[in-house]
């Protein structure tokens, strides 16, 4: 083992590290959020997880971001099978060192990798263009100015330097196995890198050492400060995807649930035997909070939402509040609940659970005006690639709205004092209900 393969062991060793904290970091924000349990049905979810998440169902109904989107998606995935040949080729210093094992299907392998890092390459550049000349109208609400647009970008652009550096090894290795150069067994196929750097073969054999050893070190580097770069990027997506869609909603898009305090009292209420007077009894802890203000009142997987948003913008597309001009953007609530719980996580980590900065998600983040301009259509809910459910941290703010702090649209006041006086949302007895039947 060389210096280069120990510099290399410490990289990944610190890369592997570095990320561990990351991710410690977000799941203890994740769990900032109240109890949940979401492990029923467990049959459902893995047909839904394979479905949606890792059969990418839902991107298709775009064909043409869902067709690019699975050229990027599978092109990594596969490609990435090549780190294990690449991390272990860094410790031991050996070259190739799945060729041998995997004998005539290596060719095939190397291949099939070159084809996709074209893809991949390919796909990137459109996505590139699609975001910053094409003018598409959901890259461009107000949400997604300044970082997020540029945070889209650095990943594009590191994706395609990737791929490049990818190919560039490629055909320096190739051009090297060709001259018979020590080292540099023959193994692989390489169509894409032969054709795009076949003018390599005229380079001296130390010029195409150089760059390939230039590309490979660009390439490992490159791959283990994306992999960092992942926890404060929306591109966080390609690994919650999975777990998010496996936990995400089952019943049907309109059923709400129910608050367990107020189920309680209501049902107590048409209990004939109950007692109005009697004490609650000592189990029966009052709740923290009706609904959410913040984003510890949420749940988990509320919270586990946000992180998971791909920042797409399809829910804000097909959102009738926002199509008709108001200030509702689903994709904004998710990253403002991102946003918000981020900077709690940084405050504990900062000055402890106890400290309060006197900031909010509702207020703060999001304003009430974004709230009630939700018909709780569920389109958002049906349009998300990643089973996203925005709808259930806006109704959870208005129970807030409503039920901490009696802010209610004059529009909503009438009605809910016609449901307490008349059991109904029309301004009619219910004495008189039935006298449409005279006419």
């Amino acid at each position: 083992m060389g210096i280069a393969n120990i510099v290399f062991a410490f990289l990944l060793l610190g890369a592997i590290v570095w990320f561990a904290q990351n991710i410690k970091k977000i799941s203890r924000n994740i769990n900032l959020g109240k109890d949940i349990d979401l492990n029923d049905r467990k049959s459902e979810r893995w047909k839904k997880m394979f479905l949606v998440a890792i059969g990418q169902s839902k991107m298709v109904k775009k064909p043409i971001s869902g067709v690019l989107h699975i050229l990027v998606y599978v092109g990594f995935v596969i490609i990435n099978i090549e780190m294990l040949e690449i991390v272990l080729d860094g410790i031991l210093g050996t070259h190739r060192s799945f060729a041998s094992p995997l004998g005539p299907f290596y060719d095939a392998l190397i291949f099939s990798f070159e084809v996709l890092a074209f893809l991949v390459l390919f796909a990137c550049v459109v996505f590139l263009i699609r975001r910053n000349i094409l003018n598409i109208k959901r890259f461009g609400f107000r949400e997604m100015i300044g970082w997020p647009k540029t945070d889209a970008n650095i990943i594009l652009i590191v994706e395609i330097l990737l791929m490049f550096a990818f190919l560039i090894m490629n055909a320096a290795d190739n051009a090297l196995q060709i001259k018979g150069a020590d080292h540099y067994t023959e193994a692989g196929a390489f169509p894409v890198s032969e054709l795009m750097f076949g003018h390599f073969v005229n380079y001296s054999e130390a010029a195409l050492i150089g760059i390939e050893r230039g590309a490979w070190w660009f390439h490992i580097i490159g791959v283990l400060l994306f992999l960092n770069y992942l926890p404060y990027s929306k591109h966080f997506h390609i690994i919650l995807a999975f777990p998010n869609v496996f936990f995400s909603k089952l019943d049907p898009k309109g059923k709400f649930d129910n608050m367990e305090s107020v189920k309680k009292e209501v049902e107590m209420m048409f209990d004939p035997s109950a007692d109005p007077y009697a004490a609650p009894a000592e189990s029966d802890t009052p709740p923290e909070r009706f609904g959410a203000k913040d984003v510890t009142d949420l749940n988990w997987k509320q919270l586990m939402d946000a992180y998971s948003c791909t920042e797409c913008g399809r829910c804000t597309q097909q959102c009738p509040a926002s199509q008709t001009g108001k200030l509702l953007s689903p994709r904004k609530i998710m990253m403002d609940t991102r946003d918000r719980l981020e900077e709690v996580g940084k405050i504990l980590d900062k000055h402890g659970a106890d400290h309060n900065d006197g900031k909010a998600l509702l207020g703060d983040f999001i304003k009430e005006e974004e709230l009630w301009a939700c018909t709780t259509c569920n389109a958002c809910v049906e349009a998300c690639p990643v089973s996203i459910n925005p709808l259930s941290i806006i109704m959870d703010m208005r129970r807030s709205l409503v039920m901490e702090e009696s802010k209610i649209p004059n529009e909503l006041a009438g009605m809910f004092t016609n449901i307490e006086n008349n059991g109904a949302p029309w301004q009619f007895a219910q004495s008189d209900r039935a006298n449409w039947v005279n006419e």
